[in-house]
């Protein structure tokens, strides 16, 4: 019999994220802490589920367009408008899909021909990569460095560059890390995105989860960036609606055009009762947001003064609801480090490997969790270094 599969998906490996979720899973103790899932703790705020209940009670269960709800599209360029002080065609430069990483994937199958390259800063995201490999692309690692805060720098870019290059992802706020790129950062990449003729796939679904005085800034911004941008975002993690799966691309019209045909044909659209649901969390859920981001900055403040107590070296991260602790010391690979922590405490948290070669000999932490389990949990994590660093005595 023929093999039935393609080499390509076999070759692809499963997430590194969801392998420690699974185990977690599988445990089924309640002693088990986990903060290895990015998701937030919070139940979706009461207005925005009862308008996706009011669809349902009015009987708003069909299709909508391709490209997402007219209503929607409106308030996401009305969002963009405020929030970034970009301006997009709400008809032709905005579609709506099933979470942002449905976004990221037909953005790189409608852009890419076989050989071009795609530009990666790891660590980052899982699905960069392999979703680069499915559209034909050839990724290219760029790996962070922890002393440069795992920020992506205009020197570490244009050495990455070849003739084949033709998509930067730029993962910021980055999952894992929780780095930041600043608006002088984005404008030294805007240089050299120009001066190559390259094009940008921002992923962008942390925007709204950033932490002191400069608020995000998105490279679409900047002056010649918008044509040359992809912008993903979503709803998942600033509003609290992961289960909604719903998320959205803004970008030039050329791209989004082809974009909706990968979409049509693959999706047909995005669930109704989300958008309707997601008009509303754009209309008056800014408070949500800010409130949400509040009680994350508390929890990430929580956390940094506990690793510094334990003596764990851990850069301040300024995105997303992620710390990334250095666990080198240990003498142990961040898989190990995880499995024993795991077996011994019962803490799940995921090895920093699972973002790239990059993140080996740090771990993943969220703090998307309440403030009782971190406190806990870093009990926990400080009983397990103790532990082992006596041993190594």
């Amino acid at each position: 019999m023929r093999n039935p599969l393609s080499k390509t998906i076999v070759e692809i490996a499963p997430s590194g994220i969801r392998k420690f979720f699974d185990i977690v899973n599988e445990m089924d103790d309640p002693d088990v802490i986990s903060l290895g899932v990015g998701e937030p703790d919070f139940d979706t705020p009461w207005h925005i589920r009862d308008e996706g209940i009011y669809s349902l009670e009015k009987g708003r269960t069909f299709y909508t367009s391709n490209t997402g709800l007219k209503d929607l599209k409106i308030e996401i360029a009305n969002y963009m408008k405020r929030r970034q002080n970009i301006t997009y065609d709400c008809d032709h430069e905005i579609i709506v899909t099933v979470g942002g990483s449905e976004a990221i994937d037909i953005a790189m199958r409608a852009m890419l021909d076989p050989g071009d390259e795609v530009l990666i800063p790891q660590p980052s995201y899982v699905s960069y990569e392999p979703c680069a490999i499915l559209a034909n692309g050839v990724p290219v690692i760029i790996e962070l460095k922890a002393e440069n805060e795992f920020r992506l720098t205009p020197e570490e870019l244009e050495a990455a560059v070849t003739p084949k290059t033709k998509i930067l992802v730029l993962p910021f706020p980055n999952n894992p890390t929780g780095s930041i790129l600043t608006r002088s950062d984005l404008e030294k990449i805007a240089e050299i995105v120009i001066k190559y003729d390259l094009f940008v796939l921002s992923d962008e679904i942390y925007a709204e989860l950033t932490y002191g005085e400069e608020p995000h800034v998105s490279i679409a911004s900047l002056p010649g960036m918008q044509v040359r941008t992809i912008l993903i975002n979503g709803f998942s993690k600033a509003y609290a609606m992961t289960g909604w799966r719903l998320g959205y691309a803004c970008g030039p019209r050329e791209i989004v055009e082809q974009m909706v045909k990968i979409h049509q044909f693959a999706i047909m659209c995005a669930p109704t009762t989300s958008q309707y649901a997601a008009v509303e969390a754009l209309k008056n859920g800014d408070k949500d947001v800010e409130n949400m981001r509040a009680e994350y900055d508390r929890r990430r403040r929580y956390l940094l003064h506990r690793f510094r107590e334990m003596g764990l070296s851990c850069f301040e991260p300024r995105g997303a609801f992620y710390l990334f602790p250095c666990v080198k010391e240990l003498g142990m690979t961040s898989e190990e480090f995880a499995e024993k922590l795991l077996a011994e405490e019962k803490l799940a948290v995921v090895p920093g490997s699972a973002f790239g070669t990059g993140g080996e000999g740090f771990v993943r932490i969220s703090y998307a969790y309440s403030l009782a389990d971190l406190r806990k949990a870093l009990d926990r994590i400080e009983r397990f270094i103790n532990r082992i660093r006596t041993e190594k005595e």
